[in-house]
């Protein structure tokens, strides 16, 4: 005591000592890891601290979100976009296996992710303890590398293989860390990138270039096809068909890896896109397709002559023969293709796609006029969205209706990047995904985000995260009450429409309980007005439009 006053003498706290878990976050961040989204709890406190400590260095972020699924697609949609590698994180039992939706959507669609589960200690593993689940059994499927770092584990070797296979691969690769590793002391260094692995800009065999090229030299009017493969390709592959004068088209995944707005871009080919696109795959008399692999949606008939390059050899040639494999990085073949082939343009396309164009151009607006007094229609949402959208945005879309929709009438402008869950088509994926966007190019481009009511249902709360960490992401909402592609589904089946109307609150009036800029457009009217001050608010914004469920 001194005087009246109470003086508590506190030791000084004891340094930290580096743990296994310093090593495994200084790794990852070593191969380029500076995003992580995930929830912290009891089974991964090590780890969490270790990362706590490398945001405090500067080293990376953190997104504390509201469901584990939101945050294994924000970290697939950052790989997707970019190409690089983010993290999503979890405890141990649940909050793991609520990550497998959105690392499927990784596996599919060859992202490249991080994931890093929490475990029950050591001595409680397969004994019926709290959330003891068997992980390394659970991720199995989805992912290329899963690996449990145990006392005597190379921690820094694991997360190596872990991020190598990821990057390298465009594969999950995934850590388990039971509860009492993630403390354990160790003085051992971080792993990291260098000389871990090659150029991947390989060059094709020559004879099958010479082969390709010679094709290519006879025919009069090919098509180049473009899938997500190449999606960081474009410039020479949009350089070639300059060169050929051919029309290109896009796989639905890769919409917008060349602008609708380009004199040759003729939009998506398949059930999702434009009669442009059909109409110049059914007069092509070859196709050169780069980085897609022809799933049953893309609509090319095995009959047609193909070209295909990959640089991944299990793509060439997946669903049937073609004509001519070529195995090579998708930029370095375009570039030796455009090379070989002198004086090449015999027919020039260029008229012929603007006059499809101005066909297609006049059929959407005839389309919106539509009115039957129950909403706004999508061909007059997506004409305005597609007026008012930034040049360089990145717009995640949603699966439904309103995919099929936006598909068909948005335009793409060259320079704007579209992101979706393309082969495993997972409703729920756009906010989540605009979220990772968001965090791979901040503020420096806008960010869109497109989904039906019930997409957005499922994510709906994370409008609570975008909130928390400033998000300037612009979600746009078409509200018809319904699941609407499942009830034309049922109709075209000739089964009654059962179980597909929705509840749905205000999700404008919900948008601003969450503190984001919400408004509700019931009239077509105020849609533009609607769309231009949510992209012009900074932070997060929600437009929840009434549209029709029938006019898509």
């Amino acid at each position: 005591m001194r005087g009246e006053e109470l003086w508590v003498d506190i030791a000084d706290p004891e340094p930290h000592q580096r743990s296994t878990s310093d090593v495994l976050v200084e790794t990852m961040v070593n191969w380029g890891v500076n995003s992580v989204f995930g929830m912290v709890g009891h089974s991964n406190l090590g780890f969490a601290d270790a990362m706590r400590r490398a945001e405090e260095r500067g080293d990376l972020r953190y997104f504390g979100i509201r469901h584990e699924g939101a945050a294994a697609f924000a970290a697939t949609a950052y790989g997707k976009l970019t190409g690089e590698l983010a993290a999503c994180f979890a405890i141990a039992g649940p909050g793991s296996t609520n990550l497998l939706t959105g690392l499927y959507d990784a596996k599919v669609d060859r992202s490249p992710v991080l994931a890093i589960s929490g475990q029950v200690a050591t001595s409680q593993r397969g004994r019926g303890a709290f959330q003891d689940v068997d992980l390394e059994s659970v991720f199995r499927d989805v992912a290329g590398y899963s690996g449990s770092v145990h006392a005597t584990a190379d921690a820094a070797e694991m997360m190596t293989l872990a991020c190598k296979t990821a990057v390298v691969d465009r594969r999950v690769g995934h850590i388990v860390l039971p509860d009492d590793a993630q403390t354990m002391p160790s003085d051992k260094p971080a792993g990291g990138p260098d000389g871990r692995f090659g150029d991947r800009a390989i060059a094709p065999p020559a004879a099958a270039l010479a082969a390709a090229a010679n094709r290519l030299a006879k025919t009069e009017r090919p098509m180049i096809v473009v899938g997500a493969g190449v999606r960081h390709e474009m410039d020479s592959i949009i350089k070639l068909a300059e060169h050929l004068g051919a029309p290109i088209v896009t796989t639905f995944k890769a919409k917008g890896q060349i602008g609708d707005d380009h004199e040759l871009g003729c939009g998506v080919l398949g059930r999702s896109g434009t009669p442009i696109a059909s109409w110049f795959k059914n007069e092509s008399d070859l196709i050169l397709a780069f980085g897609a692999s022809f799933s049953n949606h893309t609509g090319i008939a095995a009959y047609k002559p193909i070209i295909q390059v990959d640089e991944d050899p299990m793509a060439l040639g997946r669903f049937h023969s073609v004509d001519i494999p070529v195995q090579g990085n998708g930029a370095v073949t375009a570039d030796l293709l455009r090379e070989a082939i002198s004086d090449r343009v015999r027919i020039d396309h260029r008229p012929e796609v603007a006059e499809r164009w101005r066909i297609w151009r006049e059929e959407k607006a005839s389309r919106c006029h539509d009115d039957q007094g129950k909403g706004i229609n999508a061909a007059t949402l997506f004409a305005t969205l597609g007026d008012a959208a930034p040049a360089d945005a990145v717009i995640c879309v949603d699966v439904g209706n309103n995919t099929y929709s936006y598909g068909r009438y948005f335009e793409a402008q060259q320079g704007q990047s579209v992101l979706m869950s393309g082969y495993l088509g997972s409703i729920g994926f756009s906010f989540p995904a605009a979220m990772g966007a968001w965090a791979a190019v901040g503020d420096s481009r806008p960010v869109i985000s497109v989904s039906g009511d019930g997409g957005f249902g499922q994510y709906a709360m994370e409008l609570n995260t975008a909130v928390k960490y400033g998000m300037n992401i612009t979600h746009v909402l078409m509200n018809n009450g319904e699941l609407g592609k499942i009830s034309k589904e049922q109709r075209v089946a000739e089964f009654d429409v059962w179980q597909t109307s929705l509840h749905n609150p205000n999700f404008a009036a919900f948008a601003e309980l969450c503190g984001v800029k919400g408004q509700r457009v019931t009239d077509p009217a105020d849609l533009a007005g609607a769309i231009a001050d949510a992209l012009a608010h900074p932070g997060a914004a929600l437009v929840e439009v009434m549209t029709d469920a029938a006019l898509l």
